[in-house]
């Protein structure tokens, strides 16, 4: 091994990091967490991307450090990115959503979207995910094994995010291909070339815009109840969305409500299939323990690796100066497995309580918006498959994603007792 290909092993920015076992991650990990406030460079990027090269951040590796600077939005910012990488300005066209935006438009913005996350809605998807979730395991129960993240974990809350905007069922396959490339732009099995990532990322964002444009003009005027018609129709305090913002809406959508779930439903057949004394606790009483296990799985996975602030002004975190302009990490999938916080936090206990994961964001204005939609499909998700596929295990190791950004996993082979199809 070289030195430079050393050096982006043990550095959690690069998507090399992320690529090796689980345990020299999480050795590394706990390493950090041990060492003062740490500054890593960015990756190199390559002479033929037309990408800037980042000086590099802070990676804020504990949990209370991020606690304050989620409730500080006015001296850690978003408005510069959410990634490490400073992304060029083509790609705010179609990547700027409410996630990387400060207050007051922020404000703005989300209290137009809240509306289509309201009781009441969510309420009526509560039926769409069970009834999507049994036709999921319909699809797979008589085959006896299957590849869990593309024809379980991935098809829930990607069905549900395109029912709740309307998007036709024709195009889900298209959907989930788009947002793979979006988020999986460092893995070669998604972007085989590096020269294409910004290409690829370009492409997916424009043809995921163009869809969603197209839906929304057909819901104006209309008395249709899902989200695009009534973010399409919203107006509050005499303002109403324009289509770009709709349309990054969609984006942030697929790529936060879509992928997120579908790895924290993905790794947690990998958590149950390690810990089979922990999966006979929740089978034993599916309901009582389930709200519990759902935010130990969210804990464990931390779908989002870590969120992007900048600083807006010279500030001391950690007894760290930190200057103004600055980048730092938030990084929750650390954050998450603090020893200050979390007893044994290394375990995967579905009992765990109190269990106050930042695995939706921390505390604050940027707190995920979707994460009581995201548990209940997870839930629903799980009470399906012990109900119909009760010795469902992993039977491989996961093919985790190649990305500092999202703890993803791209394949999961798994294995069960083949049964028949509940739908006549």
């Amino acid at each position: 091994m070289t030195a430079t290909e050393a050096d982006e092993r043990a550095n959690p920015i690069h998507h090399v990091f992320w690529t090796r076992p689980q345990s020299e991650i999480e050795a590394e990990l706990a390493h950090l967490r041990r060492q003062p406030l740490t500054f890593f460079d960015e990756p190199p990027v390559p002479p033929d991307l037309p990408l800037p090269q980042g000086p590099g951040a802070w990676v804020v590796a504990r949990y209370a450090p991020i606690v304050e600077m989620s409730k500080n939005p006015g001296v850690y910012s978003s408005a510069s990115g959410i990634t490490v990488l400073d992304s060029p300005p083509e790609f705010n066209e179609y990547f700027t959503s409410m996630i990387s935006m400060d207050d007051p438009r922020h404000g703005r913005l989300r209290k137009l979207v809240s509306a289509g996350f309201t009781p009441r809605m969510l309420k009526k998807l509560e039926g769409s995910v069970q009834e999507q979730a049994a036709l999921i395991v319909d699809e797979v129960c008589e085959r006896g094994e299957c590849d869990f993240v593309t024809d379980v974990a991935a098809r829930l809350p990607l069905r549900i995010v395109c029912d709740l905007m309307g998007i036709p069922g024709s195009q889900i396959d298209f959907v989930f291909d788009q947002s793979n490339v979006i988020l999986g732009s460092t893995d070669p099995e998604y972007v085989p070339e590096v020269a294409n990532v910004v290409e690829a990322a370009l492409s997916a964002g424009q043809a995921l815009t163009e869809l969603m444009t197209d839906v929304a003009r057909s819901k104006a005027g209309s008395g249709a109840d899902d989200l695009t018609s009534i973010l399409v129709n919203a107006e509050i305090d005499g303002q109403r969305l324009s289509p770009s913002d709709i349309a990054s809406f969609f984006i942030l959508l697929v790529v936060a409500g879509n992928e997120t779930t579908r790895n924290a439903i993905s790794w947690g057949l990998t958590y149950l299939t390690e810990n089979p004394d922990q999966r006979r606790i929740w089978a034993e009483d599916f309901e009582g323990v389930g709200p519990r296990a759902v935010e130990e799985i969210v804990r464990r996975a931390s779908p989002v690796t870590y969120m992007r602030r900048t600083a807006l002004a010279d500030v001391v975190l950690e007894g760290q100066e930190i200057s103004a302009g600055d980048k730092l990490l938030m990084h929750y999938l650390s954050a998450n497995r603090d020893e200050a916080v979390f007893d044994d936090p290394h375990s995967f206990d579905v009992t765990r309580h109190p269990n106050p994961h930042i695995g939706f964001g921390g505390p604050g204005p940027h707190f995920c918006l979707g994460a009581h939609l995201a548990r209940r499909e997870i839930l629903v998700m799980y009470r399906e498959l012990f109900d119909r596929l009760p010795d469902i295990e992993a039977v491989g190791p996961p093919d985790q994603l190649a990305s500092s950004f999202i703890h993803g996993v791209k394949h999961l082979p798994a294995a069960f007792t083949p049964s028949s199809p509940s739908a006549p």
